[in-house]
C-alpha cells in the first residue's frame, strides 16, 4: 500500500508546484495579455475604427551659437545632433532627439522624430536657424496598437515584452501539464486541446492564401 501513496504524494505535490507557478505566471502577464486581446481586435478592424489625426506645427528660431554648430557638422550623411544642438531644441520644442540620426546636406538638417500613436520630424535651416517642427497625433488606440507592435517603442519596451512572454509561456505551459494531470478524469480535456489547434489550422489551410 506505500507505493500508490507514495505515487499519489508526488503528483499531489507536483499539482500543487504545478498551480503555484500557473498562478503566479497569470497574475504577471493578466493585465499585458488583456491588453494584447484588445489591441488584437483593434488591430484586426483598424480600417473600421475612425480616427482624426491631430497635427500639430511650429517654427523657431535657433539662437547665433546653434547655427554655428550646425554649421560645424558634416555636409552629408546620417550623424547625431551636436549635443549643444540637442539641449537647445529640447528647450525650444517638446523634443528629446538623443542619440537619432539625423540627415544632413548642405543646406539643412531633418530629423525624424517616430513615436508610438504617431509621428514628428524637424527641419533646420544651416544658413538662417530656422526650424520647421510638425507632430502628427493619432489618438489612444493607434498608441495601444503600436504598443503591441512594438513600433518606436524603444529598448526597455521590448525587453518588458520579452519577460512578458517568458511569463505567458510559464502560464501555458504549466497549463497543458495541469491538463495533463486531470486528463484521467476529465475526458474531454484533450479532444478541446485538440480543437484550439485543429480549428486555426484549417482556417489557415482552407481560408488564407
Amino acid at each position: 500500500m506505500s507505493a500508490p501513496s507514495t505515487g499519489s504524494a508526488q503528483r499531489a505535490q507536483w499539482l500543487k508546484t504545478l498551480h503555484q507557478w500557473h498562478w503566479i505566471s497569470s497574475a504577471l502577464s493578466l493585465i499585458g495579455m488583456l491588453g494584447f486581446a484588445i489591441t488584437g481586435i483593434t488591430l484586426n478592424h483598424a480600417g473600421d475604427i475612425e480616427s482624426s489625426p491631430r497635427v500639430v506645427s511650429r517654427t523657431v528660431q535657433l539662437p547665433a551659437a546653434l547655427r554655428a554648430e550646425l554649421a560645424q557638422g558634416p555636409q552629408t550623411g546620417s550623424a547625431p545632433l551636436p549635443p549643444a544642438v540637442r539641449q537647445g531644441l529640447s528647450a525650444l520644442l517638446p523634443v528629446e532627439p538623443g542619440e537619432l540620426a539625423a540627415e544632413w546636406s548642405p543646406e539643412e538638417v531633418y530629423l525624424a522624430l517616430p513615436r508610438p500613436g504617431g509621428d514628428a520630424w524637424l527641419r533646420m535651416d544651416r544658413a538662417h536657424g530656422e526650424v520647421e517642427y510638425e507632430r502628427t497625433d493619432r489618438g489612444w488606440i493607434s498608441y495601444f496598437n503600436d504598443l503591441h507592435k512594438a513600433r518606436h517603442t524603444g529598448v526597455a519596451w521590448r525587453w518588458f515584452l520579452d519577460l512578458f512572454a517568458a511569463a505567458c509561456l510559464v502560464f501555458c505551459i504549466t497549463g497543458l501539464l495541469i491538463l495533463k494531470l486531470h486528463a484521467v478524469s476529465r475526458p474531454l480535456v484533450w479532444p478541446v486541446t485538440a480543437l484550439g489547434l485543429v480549428l486555426p489550422l484549417l482556417l489557415a489551410i482552407l481560408f488564407i492564401h
